[in-house]
């Protein structure tokens, strides 16, 4: 696990930071994590709904937030 990725992450979704968060999606090794902000990224420049722009958003910190809260020693790479 690369904490340092979800702490960019996180720090460049609260502050709209998209396009070093879209560089931060292609180079993480975390899969999930790189699709996350996949789905935000497209919802927030592609949908005419807010409340799909909200959901990706929320989805993605939510998986920040689970991601950094598990143990190094629970980790399967």
């Amino acid at each position: 696990m690369n904490a340092v990725d979800y702490d960019k992450a996180l720090y460049f979704t609260l502050w709209g930071q998209w396009d070093d968060l879209l560089i931060l999606m292609v180079r993480t090794k975390d899969q999930f994590l790189s699709k996350r902000i996949e789905h935000f990224l497209h919802a927030y420049h592609y949908s005419r709904s807010d409340e799909e722009v909200l959901e990706h958003h929320q989805s993605l910190l939510q998986y920040i937030d689970h991601a950094m809260g598990i143990p190094e020693e629970l980790e399967l790479y």
